[in-house]
């Protein structure tokens, strides 16, 4: 317990180590540093860039190193500081520590000249191959990471929308790509430093050999040969332990930022992409086998042609006995799985929506053959939720080999409701009309609202537009009867769930009228009720704080569903009748005659279902009729079919014109809202003989 406190402590307290760390490195270029120090301080130095290194190498993304940047210019300015302190004991002391003369003495074996060179080779390996490197590739990085932003926050979005990811989720990917551009924005600048870097060190390493070759021919104390060659041994030992820690840092730098993200790290990924294709091993043996022949040196050619083929072979039987393994788990685990209680309860799950397809049609889906059904379901439902007010549930989009090829199936709760088949390689000629023979095709009629059409080839399209012809790929063909397809069925796809989160979304606007009417006055079933009955004639919910509202005025006095929806409608009069006006505001309509709604009135039957009209059948096939009639000529006359009628009426007239005229408006004349101007262009009226 006392140890988890004390690393607690050390953990809160490293942003002021790390802040006394950095004014440490500026105080090192002004106060001296006695040798024994410097052989510590250059032992950390190397220490870190080994550090760096290793978590370049194992780092799976490179946001999981985003503080290399700082770190870059922190170590960058830990070894100018080094340089400064070393410098001024070569020049005064003619010693600079063990360290530093190890250096000059091993590893380059007392040899100045050889020195200079490794130490020229490994300036140039770093500034002009690492360093330039790992710098252009953080420029592109930057430049493509910030080019890319907009697509990718486009598709968190489509990806929300869709329900795919949730909002917690989203926040998380936006905050990832903003992260990305600031990182490699970052690095873009650091590798700055490291460049520098190796610009002083080739400064520093002259400045030393002419500064002490002087230093040690002026005091006297050495000969010319001696200062050349202690200095010289010095100067190039402090810029190899400067230079190789720097290396190191650069190789990390470049590993980071030329690291693509991966679940694996840098070794495994070596491991499984170099060596995932047997037959390039063999290949690589028999080409080293072929160099041997051709007067090569045969033994380390033969050496590593045999290496190559036996781990070719080795792969290849691993790779075999992996494949067996998978698949006999796999089928285990298949049969385990079918064996489970709680995969029986998956059966029982219901999709909301689904579209099945034909083999034909799934280039339609299939993103990389061009499809963009995908997005275009996106699309809908952002319209749906546009238009009608509620969030249309996530579309399930399968293949079915029992369907035709062509043909697709559009589902409700496991139902079918709507079917239609494409030709996916084709257009859909829908006529204006006017039959034009001249057009060659396939007769079809338009799914979604069942016009005349054709299919005709690509290089009929332009033939057809001419003529006057809407022309549509398969795709809009399908989206529109989609679209269409759910406008119709919405009662049956919005469900109480969807329903409490409307509530919920209008509860943050206004929560008074919530809290007044849920539960105190109507259940949240009720409530459900109201707004099918308005999708039904595709009145929208979009303003649901006014349709809460309208129920918790009227709600004491009914609890009839069909006199709330009546009383609701009232309540978004100016909505629904904004759409029903032509050019000049006005509203053209068709009445009824009183006396059809006096019949209307006489004949209503209350039920556990709400009230119906207990018409005579043949009455009843007159009215429609008459109706039917008067709707045609109106039609004909270009206008849109409105039907006026009054309150008590309204919803028992519209349910009995339903089904043979679905897209007949029925509004009562307690919807006309003040300022508009009504246009009667007929009358509904019966026979004497009804």
């Amino acid at each position: 317990m006392a140890t988890t406190v004390q690393s607690r402590r050390i953990t809160n307290s490293t942003d002021v180590i790390a802040a006394f760390g950095i004014v440490g490195i500026v105080v090192m270029m002004v106060i001296p540093i006695p040798a024994g120090w410097l052989d510590f301080l250059i032992t950390l130095n190397i220490t870190g860039s080994v550090l760096i290194l290793m978590l370049a190498v194992f780092t799976k993304d490179p946001l999981e190193f985003s503080v290399l940047p700082s770190l870059l210019l922190t170590m960058t300015l830990f070894r100018l500081a080094l340089n400064l302190a070393t410098t001024k004991l070569i020049l005064l002391e003619a010693y600079a520590g063990e360290v530093i003369q190890q250096f000059g003495e091993f590893v380059i074996q007392n040899n100045p000249v050889v020195g200079f060179i490794v130490f020229c080779i490994l300036v140039v390996v770093q500034f002009i191959v690492i360093t330039k490197g790992a710098e252009r590739v953080s420029e592109v990085a930057a430049r493509f990471t910030l080019d890319a932003m907009p697509g990718k926050q486009m598709s968190i979005d489509a990806d929300l929308n869709a329900g795919i990811i949730t909002e917690q989720e989203a926040r998380l990917r936006r905050r990832k790509i903003q992260q990305e551009a600031d990182f490699y924005g970052a690095m873009d600048g650091a590798s700055k430093f490291v460049k520098g870097d190796a610009i002083a060190a080739i400064i520093i390493l002259f400045i030393n050999i002419i500064g002490g070759f002087i230093i040690g021919m002026v005091t006297g104390e050495m000969s010319l040969t001696e200062a050349l060659h202690t200095y010289t041994l010095l100067t190039i030992g402090d810029g190899l332990v400067t230079q190789i820690p720097a290396l190191l840092i650069s190789t990390a730098t470049g590993l980071v930022v030329t690291r693509a993200a991966s679940d694996n790290n840098l070794g495994q990924d070596l491991a499984k992409q170099l060596f995932r294709v047997p037959k390039a091993l063999y290949i690589t043996g028999t080409v080293l086998v072929a160099l041997a022949l051709l007067g090569l040196p045969k033994l380390p050619l033969i050496f590593m042609a045999v290496l190559a083929v036996l781990l070719g072979y080795y792969l290849q039987k691993s790779t075999a006995v992996k494949v067996e393994e998978e698949t006999a788990a796999t089928v285990q685990s298949e049969v385990e799985e079918a064996k489970k209680p709680e995969n029986v309860m998956n059966m029982l799950t219901v999709d909301y929506m689904e579209l099945e397809i034909g083999y034909a049609l799934i280039p339609l889906v299939d993103a990389g053959q061009g499809g963009d059904l995908l997005d275009r379901i996106v699309l809908i439902r952002r319209q749906i939720a546009g238009e009608l007010g509620f969030i249309v549930p996530v579309i399930r989009v399968r293949d079915n080999m029992n369907l035709q090829p062509n043909q697709y199936v559009i589902k409700i709760k496991g139902a079918e409701v709507a079917a239609g088949e494409l030709l996916a390689d084709h257009y859909l000629s829908i006529s204006s009309g006017l039959d034009d023979d001249s057009i060659p095709g396939i007769p079809t009629k338009e799914p979604a609202f069942g016009l005349d059409a054709k299919w005709i080839h690509a290089s009929n399209r332009e033939q057809a537009e001419l003529a006057g012809c809407t022309v549509v790929d398969a795709p809009t063909v399908l989206a529109t009867h989609l679209t269409e397809v759910i406008k119709t069925h919405a009662p049956e796809i919005i469900s109480r769930q969807d329903v409490k989160k409307l509530i919920d979304h209008a509860k943050e606007q206004a929560p008074a009228v919530v809290e007044e009417l849920i539960p105190d006055l109507l259940s949240l079933g009720q409530v459900h009720k109201v707004l099918c009955n308005l999708l039904r004639e595709r009145v929208s919910i979009k303003d649901m704080v006014t349709i809460l509202e309208c129920l918790a005025d009227y709600a004491p006095l009914t609890k009839d569903i069909d006199r709330l929806t009546e009383h609701v409608r009232q309540g978004l009069a100016r909505q629904i009748i904004q759409p029903l006006l032509d050019s000049e505001k006005k509203l053209p309509v068709l009445t009824v005659e009183p006396r059809i709604e006096q019949l209307i009135l006489d004949n209503l039957r209350p039920s556990d279902y709400g009230n119906y009209v207990n018409l005579d059948p043949q009455v009843m096939q007159k009215l429609i009729k008459q109706i039917a009639l008067q709707v045609e000529k109106i039609v004909l006359k270009g206008y849109q079919p409105v039907l006026l009628c009054a309150p008590l009426v309204r919803i028992n007239l519209k349910r009995m014109t339903q089904r043979q005229m679905p897209h007949l408006v029925v509004l009562s004349y307690n919807e006309l809202v003040q300022g508009i101007e009504v246009q009667a262009l007929g009358m509904v009226v019966l026979d004497d003989e009804s």
